[in-house]
């Protein structure tokens, strides 16, 4: 998903670009990842989210009462919790005037998507793939919500961060190689670029698998154990990733026929961290760049679970 597929620019007269937003005198036009163009005349106020990351980075922004709903697994008290698989009329009778999905929901249940665009309520898919696309989101949110200031203070601070995190790992005499686990039943791996990535290599890691091929575009890439055990003995530190489609624990790494050749696994270095920290596109992927950090090189970022 490219930059000009999140926010199109659209000339109007004489129009205002920034920040990858289309402004026609002092209307905005987003275009989001299904192709939909949706204006902005006004914020929307009534907004739904079905995404965790979106729920998130709604509340970052500051909003509260222009949420009425939110996802299973969301943490935001008194909010009511919305599915995709919930009929129309418990949407209809919220009367939202926004619906944000991600790419997953939006193709996978055209007839809830449809009936909601039907009754005349807003529909917008995003789900960013990298860092890049990450700040493009923030700010179309902050457009859609009329948030742009809290969304411009969002990017900056994150940048801010990396910058302080980069100064740290700039000094390392040696850095640490690292297979970062997506799927462990499957063998799979993050892409170069991914938003898990990003967070390694800003940690002062280095990729062992950065020849891993994208699973049909995604930031899922097989890698297979037979390319896995290939570099058994370069492997500092495993990682894996925790969250809905990975489970995986220590002892089943472990035990894992064949994984007791890698190096890091024979030294006992095996570490599970919490997807929302290294694959959701908010600010909580500060964090997941400093756990990262804490695990490889505890001398400069701390103890895992120190402030």
């Amino acid at each position: 998903m490219k930059r000009v597929v999140y926010a199109i620019l659209l000339l109007v007269l004489l129009s205002i670009v920034f920040d990858g937003i289309a402004m026609a005198g002092e209307a905005a036009v987003i275009k989001d990842q299904a192709g939909r163009m949706i204006p902005v005349n006004l914020p929307f106020g009534r907004i739904i989210s079905l995404y965790g990351a979106h729920t998130h980075n709604l509340k970052a922004l500051g909003l509260n009462k222009e949420i009425l709903g939110i996802c299973p697994g969301d943490d935001w008290e008194g909010k009511p919790i919305f599915s995709y698989h919930d009929g129309m009329e418990k949407f209809l009778a919220a009367r939202p005037d926004l619906v944000l999905v991600r790419p997953m929901i939006d193709q996978g249940y055209p007839q809830l998507i449809k009936g909601l665009e039907r009754s005349g309520i807003t529909v917008a898919s995003f789900q960013p793939s990298d860092v890049n696309e990450m700040f493009d989101y923030w700010m179309i949110l902050g457009q859609l919500t009329g948030k742009t200031d809290q969304a411009r203070k969002m990017v900056r601070q994150f940048k801010d961060e990396i910058t302080r995190i980069q100064k740290i790992t700039s000094g390392l005499s040696y850095k640490k190689k690292v297979y970062f686990e997506a799927i462990h039943d499957r063998m799979k791996t993050f892409t170069p670029g991914s938003m898990a990535i990003f967070a390694l290599e800003n940690a002062g890691g280095i990729n062992i698998a950065a020849d891993a091929p994208s699973v049909r575009g995604t930031n899922i890439a097989f890698y297979g154990k037979e390319r896995i055990l290939s570099k058994a003995r370069d492997i500092d530190i495993f990682l894996s990733q925790k969250g809905t489609m990975n489970q995986p624990t220590v002892s089943m790494i472990v035990n894992e026929p064949g994984f007791g050749v890698i190096k890091a696994v024979q030294e006992g270095r095996i570490f599970i961290v919490d997807e929302k920290l290294v694959s959701r596109p908010t600010l909580d992927l500060l964090e997941g760049v400093r756990t990262i950090g804490k695990i490889l090189y505890p001398e400069s970022f701390g103890k895992v679970g120190t402030p």
